[in-house]
């Protein structure tokens, strides 16, 4: 069945709102990516389901958006940890004045 000029009429409305929406959606996920990880978790919180994971680039925005600035040679930026006890926190460039320090990212599973 061959489309009617009001079905074009409605489709040339209708594709321009869509990419709208889609470019917002992703421009948003995009900023909240950008936050610190609590602010992130309560912004992915609020996404049904995998909705993020299947309708948007999610790995390639993640990917630039976490990827950082640091050269190697840099300095390590400086962050606090709240220690496994509970007792406190570390600090690196408190631990870094002291001696030097060498950071392992991994999973020990």
């Amino acid at each position: 069945m061959p489309l009617t000029h009001k079905t074009w009429k409605i489709l040339g409305r209708a594709i321009p709102i869509l990419l709208l929406a889609y470019v917002s959606c992703t421009g948003f996920i995009w900023w909240a990516m950008r936050q610190p990880p609590e602010r992130f978790g309560q912004v992915m919180a609020r996404i049904p389901g995998p909705v993020a994971f299947l309708l948007f680039p999610f790995e390639t925005l993640w990917t630039r958006a976490r990827a950082g600035d640091l050269k190697i040679g840099d300095p390590a930026p400086n962050f606090s940890l709240l220690k496994q006890d509970k007792t406190g926190s570390v600090e690196l460039s408190s631990i870094n004045r002291q001696q030097p320090v060498v950071l392992v990212f991994g999973s020990y599973t």
